[in-house]
């Protein structure tokens, strides 16, 4: 493979990773108003609880995912996005369609470790 090859791969992942951000960011304003208007109760509170998190996870990774380059940061923005479709899509699985929550957990802990690899990234980028 060539370098230019690795390059253009790069900066597609990186553009693939802030689309999926803005559009996740654009479902989860969708969400809210849904959970706004359309249930109540605990059903209320989980989609609102997915969208919240959707939507400010969705913005990180359109913001983050095109100035991140080296390996980590990318492995964290990756984490963020599974972690984020485990739990805000569990919480909105279990009201749409009755699903068991039980992947929220997994998605909040790979959300709290793209965190705190994203953290390690940041630091060392500007260790260089």
């Amino acid at each position: 493979m060539t370098a230019s090859t690795m390059t253009a791969r790069a900066i597609h992942r990186r553009a693939w990773l802030a689309a999926s951000g803005a559009v996740i960011a654009a479902l989860a304003i969708g969400l809210a108003a849904y959970a706004s208007h359309g249930v109540h109760g605990v059903d209320q509170s989980r989609l609102q609880t997915a969208a919240v998190f959707a939507f400010g996870n969705g913005v990180a990774l359109a913001a983050l995912a095109p100035s991140t380059r080296r390996p980590l940061g990318q492995l964290a923005l990756l984490a963020l996005l599974l972690g984020l479709l485990l739990f805000s899509g569990s919480l909105t699985g279990s009201v749409l369609a009755r699903w068991p929550t039980t992947l929220a957990p997994m998605g909040g802990l790979l959300m709290i470790g793209g965190w705190l690899a994203m953290a390690v990234d940041l630091i060392r980028r500007e260790e260089c």
